[in-house]
C-alpha cells in the first residue's frame, strides 16, 4: 500500500476515532449544562497535539509517536490519541512534567466554566494547547483566548500544534500564579494544575463576577470573584488530579502520619480530599472526627473564601463552626 493511501487510512481512522470520542463523553454527561462544547470536540482534532506521548508500561513508559515507520504502531498512536484518558506528553528523569488530560475531565470543567460569548479567558498551564483550541474555537476568536506555562518548551510545542490546527490564541511563556496581567482583564480563568491556595493576583486581573475553576486538593473549586480581594464559591462533586503549579516559591507540605486512623477511612477518596484540604491546619485525628461527625461529607459541601489577605476552607458555610486557613 502506498504512502497516501496509508495516509488517508490514518485520516480515516482519526475521524472514527474522534467520532467515538465524542459519542463517550456525550454519554458521561459531562457537557450537559452547556451541550455547545459537542462541536467544539468534534470540530479540534486532538492528534494534532500529541505528535507523541508516553504510555506506562512495566519498569518505565514507552513512547508512542505518530512519525514512527511502522503503520501499526502510527495506528496504536492514533487510537490512542482518542482514547477518554489522559496522556503523559513530557518527563523529565521520570517525572511528569505536562499531559493532555482526559477529555470528559475537560469537557466537565469547560462546560462548568460557564464560558458566554465575549469572555476573556486565561487558562494556566497551556499543557500541549489542546485545551486552548477548544476555548478559541468555542469563542470564534483567537484573541479572546490567553493561554500561559512557566516552560518554554511547553509553550512553543503549544503554539506549533495550535498553529497546525488553525487556531492562534496568545501563548505566553511565564509563571501562571501571577496571571497574564497584560492580556486582562478576564471574565474566566481557568486553571489545568492543582493549587494549594488561590493566587491573589489572579482576583486582581478578574473583572467582578468574573469566573474561576482551578484543581485544588483533589476537587475542583468554582469561585466567583466579587472584586479585586474578593472571592468565594463551592466544590464541585467531581474528584480531579493534576500536577502542581509551578513557580512562585511554595513549601512541600510535611507528611502525615495516619497510623492511628482506621484503614477504612485511609483508603476512603473522600477522606483524602479532606486530608489534603486540611493539610498544615487541622491534625488528621481531628479531620477524621470532623469527617465521622459529619457522615462522611461529598465534596460539594466545602467551600472557599478569599477575603482580602485571608483565605479559608470551610464545611457547609463560610461563616459557620468549621472552617481553616488555605496553607
Amino acid at each position: 500500500m502506498g504512502a497516501a493511501a496509508l495516509d488517508k487510512d490514518l485520516d480515516d481512522l482519526a475521524a472514527t476515532a474522534r467520532a467515538a470520542l465524542v459519542r463517550e463523553i456525550q454519554a458521561s454527561g459531562a457537557w450537559d449544562d452547556d451541550p455547545v462544547w459537542r462541536e467544539a470536540f468534534e470540530a479540534v482534532p486532538r492528534h494534532l497535539f500529541v505528535p507523541y506521548y508516553h504510555v506506562a508500561v512495566v519498569g518505565g513508559y514507552e513512547r508512542r509517536w505518530g512519525e514512527s515507520p511502522d503503520p501499526r504502531t502510527r495506528e496504536r498512536w492514533m487510537r490512542g490519541a482518542y482514547e477518554d484518558a489522559p496522556l503523559a506528553t513530557r518527563l523529565r528523569d521520570g517525572e511528569l512534567l505536562s499531559s493532555s488530560s482526559q477529555p470528559s475531565l475537560m469537557a466537565k470543567m469547560l462546560a462548568e466554566l460557564r464560558v458566554e460569548d465575549g469572555n476573556r479567558v486565561l487558562e494556566i498551564g497551556a499543557g500541549t494547547g489542546y485545551n486552548a483550541a477548544l476555548l478559541a474555537h468555542r469563542l470564534g476568536e483567537d484573541d479572546l483566548v490567553t493561554t500561559v506555562d512557566l516552560e518554554p518548551e511547553i509553550t512553543e510545542s503549544a503554539r506549533q500544534h495550535l498553529a497546525a490546527a488553525g487556531y492562534h490564541p496568545a501563548v505566553v511563556t511565564g509563571d501562571g500564579a501571577r496571571g497574564v496581567p497584560e492580556r486582562g482583564p478576564y471574565d474566566r480563568i481557568i486553571a489545568t494544575c492543582t493549587l494549594t491556595s488561590v493566587p491573589r493576583a489572579w482576583l486582581a486581573q478578574c473583572n467582578p463576577g468574573a469566573r474561576i475553576l482551578a484543581p485544588l486538593a483533589t476537587g475542583l473549586i468554582a469561585l466567583t470573584v466579587r472584586d479585586r480581594a474578593h472571592a468565594e464559591g463551592r466544590f464541585l462533586h467531581t474528584p480531579a488530579y493534576f500536577v502542581p503549579l509551578r513557580g512562585e516559591a511554595r513549601p512541600e507540605p510535611e507528611s502525615v502520619h495516619l497510623g492511628a486512623i482506621p484503614r477504612r477511612a485511609r483508603d476512603h477518596e473522600l477522606f483524602r480530599f479532606l486530608l489534603a484540604l486540611t493539610r498544615g491546619s487541622i491534625d488528621p485525628q481531628e479531620a477524621f472526627a470532623l469527617w465521622e461527625r459529619e457522615q462522611q461529607p461529598e465534596r460539594q459541601r466545602y467551600g472557599i473564601t478569599v477575603s482580602g489577605e485571608q483565605e479559608w476552607a470551610w464545611l457547609d458555610d463560610p461563616e459557620g463552626p468549621y472552617a481553616w486557613p488555605l496553607q
